[in-house]
């Protein structure tokens, strides 16, 4: 059972990791490329509304994974807690995690997908701008909540 329990912490591991690791991506490669399009081509083809566009199916794609690593953050933190095993710091982390996860996906990209439906015009309503900002704050919260669960779970398997 205990050789079982290793293995799944691993691949809980590697999948946090992964899941970490694109969420970093997204947000530090993936969105500068496409919101600076104009140092690319040397002049601006695409409009922000249109970069948008594109960025909105890089995040729904990562929603998918998001929510995922919600589902394994659940799973793995919850049996952990039933078996004892209780860290206020992990715990903290994984309630981050999980409550910014599925708002990520279950809230600010369905509403984003829902302005972008309704023009560019839209877009730039200071109203979406904060829900926009609003998205943002959440996802690096999603991100570091992760890190937390996968720093204190890593450092109570090094014992």
């Amino acid at each position: 059972m205990q050789t079982i329990f290793r293995n799944i912490t691993m691949i809980y591991f590697i999948f946090l990791s992964a899941a970490l690791g694109a969420a970093i991506y997204a947000g530090a490669v993936v969105a500068p490329v496409i919101f600076d399009t104009q140092s690319i081509f040397g002049t601006k083809i695409l409009s922000q509304y249109q970069e948008g566009m594109i960025m909105t199916q890089n995040f729904i794609k990562l929603s998918y994974i998001v929510t995922l690593s919600v589902v394994f953050v659940v799973l793995y933190e919850g049996y952990k807690y039933k078996m004892g095993e209780r860290d206020t710091l992990t715990l903290i982390g994984a309630f981050l995690a999980i409550a910014t996860g599925l708002m990520f996906s279950y809230y600010y990209i369905p509403d984003i997908v829902l302005w972008q439906q309704a023009g560019e015009e839209a877009t730039k309503t200071q109203a979406f701008i904060n829900m926009h900002k609003g998205s943002e704050i959440n996802f690096k919260i999603y991100a570091f909540g992760l890190l937390v669960v996968l720093v204190r779970n890593y450092s109570k398997a090094l014992k």
